[in-house]
């Protein structure tokens, strides 16, 4: 009894293993491209069984030898056991299920047993793969808009004389002989604020290419796993935003990208104001000085002069003694011209982007004036037209306005297309995908309308403001420059040669005894005072012309006033007055 139900186990093994055998040579067969037939018969087991042989057949070899040496041990318990003839026939049925074994063993493949993607699935998605990686490495370009090419042909063209090959050019050489136009050059390429400018407006041309352009393509995978591997499934999934939404952002950005090209121009005006303020100053500073040293060696004639009377006995020593007062009262006016020097060279260093540790720079020692017709007609209509403050405040209007249609472009709903295939499947079977957003929260969409509109009131009310603003600079900087001409007029043509007469009379009528030192010493202040106020009054006009042509072209320095220029300085008092400038009071 237990022989026969040994042998009734060794048989079902026996099946078991022929099963496995005419598995795996299917899957043999599968693999291989030759065409051959199987070497075991595919009606050894039917479609049904199929299932139930894979889910079998997803043991671990570790299993399959368990169960080998479980089966030889009962083999040879049986064979020890039994009679010659079964055993005999036992040995046949296990040659026969041994040879079945060996060729098993050469075509058990786990992995195909497991029903993961044989060759031809996994050169599908190689292909897949390659397709999508030439994909990424070629990259697309968009279409650029005509905000955006008219960005870059600006660009191009500040950027090859500003930064060629966005590295700082050479500085021109500067000297003491060196034109107004060299310092310019040089402010202009070295200020730290107008490269700072100048990159926010790079910056934000290339914020028009990321409006315009279409967000990046998505790569999808997904796998359907029960007790096998049934799809393997990748796809590309593309977003695309609504009708006319990457338009209208692209003139939001086209707009704020102008209004960055105007801020720039007016960090250069700015940048060449600053230059000129202390380029002035220091050449009116060195005519100052000029000034008081020639007052200085009139005095000292005039001490010489007083000490030859007092030594005659036509006047007392107190002549000599005011005289050396005058002196030294000049000595001390021209120590603290001298030393206010320091400070104006400091902001000439500063105007033109040069730090601390650089050395500084050399003092301008020729004049030139700043050109400007004031007699051209409708001149004020040009600063109104060509102030590049102004126009990028008009920038900001347009973009307030592109900022309205790219929130009413929010009503429209976004969507995303895409494809997915599934290339274990013979044949291929593709799945499209689609979704589409639904634009439900009107509140939200009728307040972002709301919030772009309120940006354009202000925007146009800073608008109005800056011209008004602008009027209000452009009266009061002509009124300053038409006052400066006529007193320095006066000054020039009539003043100083009527106060230098004078004071000859007055030397004249001191030796005949005709009058006193004191009306002496009154002549030579009159005179250093038209002096003075002469030099006052050409600083007053080379800066104020500065100021205008700035308003005319830019816009007014910030936290200046406009009439920070004259720091230092002090406005021009009405000629014939002894008001004189800090420093420099006689009385």
């Amino acid at each position: 009894m237990i022989s026969t139900t040994l042998a009734v186990r060794l048989i079902r093994i026996a099946q078991v293993q022929q099963d496995f055998a005419g598995c795996s040579s299917t899957a043999e067969a599968r693999r291989t491209q030759s065409g051959k037939a199987a070497t075991e018969p595919r009606e050894a087991f039917g479609v049904r069984r199929i299932p139930a042989l894979s889910f079998r057949a997803s043991t671990t070899s570790l299993d399959h030898a368990k169960a080998q040496r479980r089966n030889a041990a009962h083999s040879k318990r049986f064979a020890s056991s039994s009679g010659g003839q079964n055993s005999r026939g036992l040995r046949a049925s296990w040659a026969i299920a041994a040879q079945r074994k060996g060729r098993m063993s050469k075509s058990l493949r786990p992995a195909r047993l497991c029903g993961l993607p044989d060759t031809a699935v996994w050169m599908r998605l190689r292909c897949a793969a390659m397709l999508v990686l030439g994909l990424l490495l070629a990259g697309c370009k968009g279409i650029q808009t005509a905000g955006e090419k008219e960005g870059r042909r600006n660009a191009r063209s500040v950027g090859a004389s500003y930064r060629p090959h966005g590295q700082k050019p050479q500085l021109p050489s500067l000297s003491a002989d060196s034109s107004l136009s060299n310092f310019l050059a040089f402010a202009m390429l070295n200020q730290a604020k107008v490269e700072a400018a100048y990159y926010d407006w790079a910056a934000s041309i290339e914020r028009i290419t990321q409006a315009r352009s279409l967000p990046d393509p998505q790569l999808t995978f997904q796998m359907d796993i029960a007790n096998i591997v049934s799809s393997v499934m990748p796809g590309l999934m593309m977003n695309f935003p609504g009708p006319g939404k990457l338009r209208a952002g692209a003139e939001v950005a086209s707009a704020e990208s102008r209004s960055k090209y105007f801020t720039f121009q007016s960090a250069v005006l700015e940048s060449a104001f600053a230059v000129k303020r202390a380029y002035y100053q220091l050449y009116f500073l060195t005519e100052k000085v000029r000034v008081n040293r020639e007052t200085l060696r009139l005095l000292t004639d005039l001490e010489e002069l007083a000490r030859s009377q007092n030594e005659v006995g036509k006047v007392t020593l107190q002549d000599v003694l005011r005289a050396q007062m005058e002196q030294e009262r000049l000595k001390n006016d021209i120590a603290n011209l001298e030393d206010s020097r320091n400070s104006l060279v400091a902001q000439f260093k500063a105007a033109l982007g040069l730090g601390a540790a650089d050395s500084a720079p050399p003092v301008p020692e020729r004049f030139e004036s700043t050109p400007l017709d004031l007699t051209a007609e409708r001149l004020f209509e040009t600063a109104l037209a060509q102030n590049t403050r102004l126009k990028a405040m008009e920038a900001e209007v347009r973009a307030a306005e592109a900022g309205i249609a790219l929130a009413r472009k929010a009503r429209m709903p976004d969507s995303s297309l895409g494809v997915m295939a599934d290339v274990k499947a013979s044949p291929i079977f593709y799945r499209p995908l689609a979704t589409i957003s639904l634009p439900l929260w009107r509140d939200k969409i009728a307040a972002q309308i709301a919030e772009a509109q309120a940006n354009k009131r202000s925007a146009q009310a800073r608008l109005s403001t800056e011209q008004i603003a602008l009027a209000v600079d452009f009266a009061e900087r002509t009124y300053l420059y038409r006052e400066a001409t006529r007193n320095l007029e006066l000054l020039r043509g009539q003043l100083v040669p009527k106060a230098r007469q004078s004071l000859e009379v007055a030397r004249s009528g001191y030796l005949a005894g005709q009058i006193d030192f004191f009306n002496l010493t009154d002549s030579e202040r009159t005179l250093l005072g038209f002096d003075l106020e002469r030099v006052e009054a050409a600083a007053q006009r080379e800066i104020t012309l500065a100021e205008l042509s700035l308003i005319i072209a830019g816009m007014p320095p910030s936290g200046t006033g406009m009439g920070a220029g004259r720091a230092g300085m002090g406005r021009s008092s009405p000629p014939g007055r002894k008001a004189t400038p800090a420093g420099n009071s006689m009385r």
